[in-house]
């Protein structure tokens, strides 16, 4: 099925094809069809060129990538209640709210939540998510398959396409995953940095 940005730019080469169909085929070159010519070209052009950026303006969704993992919800124990029900909640609204299909957090050297899509694997932070802390900032890969150090992640959950990683200051992070290359939007990442700046508060007590 053709969008109409599509039959847009179809339909305004077919006009510059019968433009120069026109010009060819005529017995007789003069002022009023050289201005005729020049007006349907144009016009022609303008059809294709909007009917590209429309194209561009509505690009096609991101392919989820097959990802291999059980669904699940592993949550500490050793929490208090509040802890607990903020990581619960924030958790799930993360990965309902945004393009993640995976959430951990790790915090005091151990992970204390695993969420979405998860794995059994043993995580420990890596360059990247040493740099982040080091930067406190946050680190978004957008394609991980163009970060060699991508591999720090399979612990979390492999060949994630994208990552997010954010630093809780220097006691642990926050590390979403999602389901394809260039999935989070900037909303996305602000929901994500701003739970997590009260989630450190909140574990700090």
């Amino acid at each position: 099925m053709f969008k109409i940005s599509n039959l847009v730019i179809i339909f305004g080469i077919f006009l510059l094809i019968l433009s120069i169909i026109n010009v060819v085929t005529s017995s007789q070159v003069n002022p009023t069809l050289v201005r005729a010519e020049t007006i349907s070209g144009i016009a022609s052009i303008a059809l294709i060129t909007i009917g590209y950026l429309w194209t561009e303006i509505n690009p096609k969704q991101p392919t989820r990538a097959k990802l291999n993992g059980k669904n699940g919800f592993e949550l500490c124990n050793e929490l208090s209640e509040d802890q607990r029900n903020e990581l619960a909640w924030g958790s799930q609204q993360i990965l309902s709210a945004t393009a993640a299909s995976t959430i951990l957090i790790y915090w005091d050297n151990r992970v204390i939540l695993r969420r979405g899509l998860i794995s059994n694997k043993v995580f420990k932070p890596g360059e990247i998510c040493n740099r982040s802390t080091d930067q406190k900032r946050m680190i978004s890969l957008v394609n991980t398959e163009l970060f060699p150090g991508r591999d720090e992640f399979n612990p979390v959950l492999n060949d994630l396409p994208a990552v997010i990683v954010y630093p809780l200051k220097n006691r642990g992070l926050t590390i979403v995953g999602g389901w394809s290359k260039r999935s989070f939007t900037n909303s996305d990442e602000k929901w994500i940095s701003g739970w997590s700046d009260k989630l450190y508060v909140l574990l700090s007590k």
